[in-house]
């Protein structure tokens, strides 16, 4: 059920019950502008009137500004709980939690203030870092490819396929076995039977999807030229002969992948962000002149050495 503003006798628009929770859910959502309500810093008074709180009116473009600065998430939770309704009704609730705050002499303590101007100041550098870092990074297509080379073993294979195996002990027992394969016989039974390899032979030969790495050098080298469906030829390696069948992925191992990738392009604009932040640090403290005080000697001792971290 939606919650109204209660008209009082006098015609004074009174706030109805609101539950604590979600009154922390309007201040949480809206940490910057409760320190800005602190500092003096609240929306620009103008405009159509939607509420008046102890003389001191909400009006309606303080209101959609409010609004328009919740996250998706809060939003969505108040559209179902009675949306703007509910959103004026916690709104009235921070306003007298803000003037009983101020009667405190809250607004005044020195505490608050140097809280507020760090965070000030972390606005702003945050805004230097958006302007000049992440509008300058860009990650090219050999950039991407070099780094998804460097972590082959995390990623599928070109052809995306997955591999089954029979290790046999010699060139006689892997053709005939690639002959009745490809006669119709199960491919899977075949290797629980025959195969020495004691790491597979058990499922039937399964490997999984094919990452690079992840067989012998000489067995690689034949997975890109399979088609899913397709039964190498007997592979010679130093532990006996290998024949393998590929076949296609299932999509929530395709996605897992596609996941990874982008988990992996992400790491790579991070790594070089992080570059550029470095660089332009560098510049900085070239250009600037930085001369270390007095009290700069009374922590001398302590500059380079290691401090000690307590166990978990």
């Amino acid at each position: 059920m939606i919650r109204r503003p209660i008209l009082a006798s006098g015609g004074t628009l009174q706030p109805a019950p609101t539950p604590l929770r979600c009154v922390l859910l309007v201040l949480g959502a809206a940490a910057g502008l409760w320190v800005g309500g602190l500092a003096g810093c609240a929306p620009r008074q103008d405009g159509a009137v939607v509420v008046i709180v102890n003389g001191r009116p909400i009006t309606l473009s303080e209101f959609e500004f409010r609004w328009s600065e919740l996250s998706e998430a809060t939003r969505a939770r108040y559209e179902k709980e009675g949306g703007k309704r509910k959103f004026l009704d916690d709104l009235i609730t921070r306003e007298l939690l803000m003037q009983e705050a101020r009667k405190q002499g809250l607004d005044q303590s020195q505490s608050i203030r140097e809280r507020t101007q760090r965070y000030k100041e972390q606005l702003i550098l945050d805004e230097l870092l958006k302007d000049t870092i992440k509008t300058k990074v860009e990650v090219s297509k050999e950039e991407l490819e070099a780094y998804f080379a460097q972590h082959a073993h995390e990623l599928l294979g070109p052809n995306k396929v997955q591999v089954s195996q029979m290790l046999l002990p010699n060139i006689y027992a892997a053709k005939d076995l690639k002959k009745q394969v490809e006669s119709g016989g199960d491919f899977g039974k075949f290797a629980q039977r025959y195969s020495i390899d004691d790491k597979t032979k058990a499922k039937g030969g399964e490997v999984g999807p094919y990452r690079k790495g992840l067989l012998p050098p000489e067995v690689d080298a034949v997975i890109p030229t399979l088609r899913p469906g397709m039964v190498s030829d007997p592979i010679k390696t130093d532990q006996g002969y290998y024949i393998v069948k590929v076949s296609p992925l299932d999509r929530e191992t395709l996605q897992a992948d596609q996941a990874t990738r982008e988990r992996l392009r992400q790491e790579l604009i991070a790594e070089k962000r992080r570059r550029r932040l470095e660089e332009i640090v560098s510049e900085l403290r070239a250009r600037a002149s930085i001369r270390m005080a007095d009290a700069a000697g009374r922590m001398a001792d302590d500059i380079g050495r290691p401090r000690s971290v307590a166990a978990p």
